[in-house]
């Protein structure tokens, strides 16, 4: 049980025990968490296979920090923290498989760090659950090993909050003050508005509790990570309302939106769902989403009768601010977007899931532990199915661009070479090539730009098969490749440079 500043010294003291592992009982504690670390990471390399082509949004990452890609352009909205998870392989070596399995590692290490700070706040049987539900999740095993922003963001908040607490009844530790740090300056490092979200239940909480110091470490974390975005929108972008004005369009437009429905059309695998329209999945699927506030309000009732309600209450409103935006907020849903509050909600489900299989007596506790049982199964078999369906769906789109890529080869499309229109940054990224845009989100050029690189360099534009190309390219030899349509501009002056 947590107590204020006024609480008896020696209820203090007992609450500070308690949130304190000792030694060879905190080594063998943590046993379980590393083995559910390397399940987690095992299942990652098996499911979604360290094959799997590089992603749009992941080549605009690890393109900033290659040195065999042509950086590709980075919008508004992106912060720079993924490329620099990556920049360890990235920066010398062009394997995705390589990149693949050292992502996979490091989820599986980054799961494992965060869990153990909640050692002491619940019994480690609680944790397991927590990480092994947010774990399976087929969005999880998709995007562990994936150079994306979002799952970070989960870990950072899950260490975050657990040191954030565990501080709140341990005040004399100052190693709790730098996990809050560390966890906040990861969330503001890989998007620093998902990280605002999250913390701001945290920063209430430390400014009634009057604890300067747990302030300071939230707000020391965010601007941590935040302060090289707010450099980068005044360096790049004309200043920080510019930045911002401009992440609202590429976005669509921040305000009030229903996304709610928008969200349980991905849970069918969609990876983006921009429009969001058709059919919603089948129910097996979707059931899972509406179980798991059910059972966090359970984990809140739980933990109430149990006299330790802070310990709930605090990730359930972190969860809350967390998945706030990107349900309402905002016009389209990509089902990365909700793993911080997936992390969070992890905590009192699992505690409330504990509580139903051992909590009553007799027949009733059979019963619940055979529809628990049950339940989990199935849960296992949806998230396991959704996770294998997306990787193969992915594997089979970025291997089009591959193609693609080598039809622009034979076409003599080679680096040094631009490509512009239709996903011209996944397809410049695999033939070698830098990527150019006159208008959209990604726009980097202007159309005599272009023209004046097609003097230099082999420049191609990719349309879809009978689309009108931009007019620069409108004379230029059409070439069909793979389903796109092809126009590369007459051959440069052999004395280009």
């Amino acid at each position: 049980m947590t107590h204020g500043a006024g609480a008896p010294p020696t209820v203090t003291r007992r609450s500070e025990e308690r949130s304190r592992p000792a030694g060879p009982k905190a080594a063998r504690d943590a046993w379980p968490l590393a083995v559910l670390a390397a399940v987690f990471t095992l299942t990652q390399l098996v499911v979604i296979r360290p094959t799997l082509g590089m992603g749009w949004d992941e080549i605009v990452y690890t393109s900033q920090v290659t040195t065999h890609h042509p950086a590709a352009f980075f919008s508004a909205p992106r912060s720079r923290g993924v490329s620099l998870l990556v920049a360890p392989v990235a920066s010398w070596s062009d394997s995705t498989v390589l990149l693949r399995i050292y992502l996979a590692l490091l989820s599986g290490l980054g799961l494992y760090l965060a869990l153990r700070v909640w050692r002491g706040l619940f019994p480690t049987r609680v944790l397991v659950v927590a990480g092994a539900f947010f774990a399976s999740l087929w969005v999880t095993l998709f995007y562990g090993p994936q150079a994306m922003p979002n799952y970070w963001v989960a870990v950072g908040a899950l260490a975050a909050v657990g040191a954030f607490l565990r501080h709140r009844e341990d005040p004399s530790s100052t190693g709790l003050l730098w996990t809050v740090v560390a966890g906040a300056t990861l969330m503001a490092l890989m998007r620093p508005t998902d990280a605002v979200w999250v913390t701001i239940p945290l920063l209430v909480l430390a400014a009634v509790w009057r604890r300067p110091r747990l302030l300071a470490a939230v707000v020391g974390g965010l601007l941590a990570g935040g302060v090289p975005w707010v450099i980068e929108a005044y360096a790049s972008y004309g200043g920080l309302s510019e930045r911002l004005a401009e992440a609202s369009r590429i976005q669509g437009g921040l305000g009030l939106h229903m996304a709610v429905d928008d969200q349980l059309r991905s849970l069918g695998g969609r990876a983006l769902c921009r429009p969001c329209t058709g059919e919603m999945p089948h129910p097996v699927i979707t059931l899972w989403w509406f179980v798991l506030p059910v059972l966090a309000v359970l984990g809140l009732v739980v933990a109430v009768r149990a006299g330790r309600a802070l310990r709930t209450a605090v990730p359930l409103a972190c969860a809350a601010t967390a998945a706030l935006p990107y349900l309402f907020t905002i016009g389209y849903a990509a089902p990365r977007f909700l793993q911080p509050a997936y992390a969070l909600l992890a905590i009192p489900v699992a505690d409330a899931l504990w509580h139903l299989v051992t909590a009553p007596r007799g027949r009733w506790r059979t019963v619940l532990r055979t529809v628990a049982a049950v339940g989990l199964a199935g849960h296992l078999a949806v998230q396991l199915t959704v996770a294998v369906h997306t990787a193969n769906r992915s594997a089979a789109s970025r291997a089009d661009w591959a193609r693609t890529a080598e039809g622009l080869h034979r076409l003599g499309v080679t680096p040094p070479c631009l490509i512009t229109g239709h996903e011209s940054i996944p397809i410049g990224y695999y033939t070698g090539c830098s990527s150019g845009a006159t208008a959209g989100n990604n726009e980097n050029m202007t159309a005599e730009e272009i023209r004046r690189t097609a003097e230099r360099v082999p420049v191609a534009e990719i349309t879809r098969v009978g689309s009108r190309p931009n007019g620069y390219a409108r004379s230029w030899p059409v070439h069909r490749v793979e389903d796109y349509d092809v126009r590369v501009a007459p051959a440069p002056d052999p004395q280009r440079e």
